[in-house]
C-alpha cells in the first residue's frame, strides 16, 4: 500500500511540476489573445482616423490609430485589453472624440497588423515607450491623458509612472497580476507568473491624477482590486463605482459616459473636489 501511495504522489509531482513548467514557458499563450489581421486590411469605422506605423527597437513595426476629435483639447493614448485588435478596440474612441479629444489606440506585438510576438514584460514595457515618445512628438505631455483598459490598465500605470501625463484613467484595472493569478489559480506559486504587471506600485510613482472606474459586478477583474487601489491614493485620487456593471462594455455605459464627461470638462484642479462634492 505504501509503495502505492508514493508511486501516487511521485505521479501527481511530475504531473504538477510539468504543468508549473508549462505555465512558466508558455505563459503568453495563456495571457494574450491576439487576432491577427493582414497588411492590406482596410479598417472600417465611421469617423476619420489616421493609420501609424511604429518602428521598434527590434526594428518591428507596431501599428496604430489615430482618431481626430472636431476641436481637440488633446490626447488620450489608450491601451486596450488582452484579446482582439484595432479592428474592435476602434470603435470605442468616438466615446472621446465626441468628449474633443483625439484617441490614439496601439495593437500590442501580434496584435492586428503589429508585428513580432510579446516575448516579455520588458519588451511590451519598452515598445509601449517607443509608441508613447511617437506621440511627443505631435502632443504637449501636458495634454496627454493615458488611459487603460483592463489588462491595458497595468500597462498605462506603468507608462503614466514613468513619464508625465497630465491624468491617468484606468478601467477595470488588477491590482497586480500576481493578486490576480492568487485570486484565481491560489494554488500555483508566485515565481510562475513572468509578467508581474505590478499597478499597485505604479500608481505609487504617478505624480498625475488617477481616475478608476469599475463596476461593482465585474466577474472578469474583481472589484476588490480597486477597493484595494484605493488605499493607495493620493489626495487628488479617485474611485468611480459603476453600480450594477460587469467588465465587457464599460465604454458605451451610461454611467461611465456621464460620470467621464464630467471628469474630462471640469478641468484637473477640480477632478477630486468635483466628484467628492457630487457624492
Amino acid at each position: 500500500m505504501k509503495k502505492i501511495l508514493v508511486f501516487v504522489f511521485s505521479i501527481l509531482m511530475i504531473l504538477y511540476m510539468g504543468t508549473l513548467g508549462y505555465l512558466y514557458l508558455f505563459q503568453e499563450k495563456l495571457i494574450f489573445f491576439p487576432q491577427k489581421l493582414e497588411k492590406n486590411y482596410q479598417f472600417n469605422f465611421a469617423q476619420n482616423y489616421q493609420e501609424i506605423n511604429i518602428k521598434t527597437y527590434d526594428q518591428k513595426m507596431l501599428n496604430g490609430l489615430l482618431f481626430k476629435a472636431d476641436s481637440s483639447k488633446g490626447l488620450v493614448f489608450y491601451l486596450h485589453g488582452n484579446a482582439g485588435s484595432l479592428s474592435s478596440w476602434g470603435k470605442v474612441a468616438k466615446t472621446y472624440t465626441d468628449l474633443n479629444y483625439d484617441v490614439f489606440m496601439l495593437d500590442y506585438p501580434g496584435f492586428g497588423k503589429s508585428e513580432g510576438t510579446i516575448v516579455s514584460l520588458k519588451q511590451l514595457y519598452r515598445d509601449l515607450q517607443t509608441a508613447y515618445d511617437e506621440m511627443l512628438k505631435r502632443y504637449e505631455e501636458s495634454k496627454i491623458i493615458v488611459l487603460g483598459y483592463s489588462m491595458g490598465t497595468g500597462l498605462a500605470a506603468y507608462l503614466a509612472a514613468t513619464n508625465h501625463p497630465k491624468l491617468l484613467i484606468l478601467l477595470a484595472p488588477y491590482y497586480s497580476l500576481t493578486d490576480m493569478m492568487k485570486y484565481r489559480y491560489p494554488l500555483l506559486p508566485d515565481f510562475i507568473l513572468r509578467y508581474k504587471i505590478e499597478t499597485d506600485q505604479y500608481i505609487q510613482a504617478c505624480k498625475m491624477p488617477i481616475v478608476i472606474f469599475h463596476g461593482d459586478q465585474d466577474q472578469v477583474i474583481y472589484y476588490g482590486s480597486s477597493l484595494k487601489l484605493k488605499r493607495l491614493f493620493k489626495k487628488q485620487d479617485v474611485l468611480i463605482t459603476l453600480t450594477g456593471k460587469g467588465h465587457d462594455g464599460m465604454t458605451n455605459n451610461l454611467d461611465y459616459k456621464m460620470e467621464l464627461s464630467k471628469v474630462l470638462q471640469r478641468g484637473l484642479k477640480n477632478v477630486y473636489q468635483g466628484l467628492q462634492s457630487s457624492k
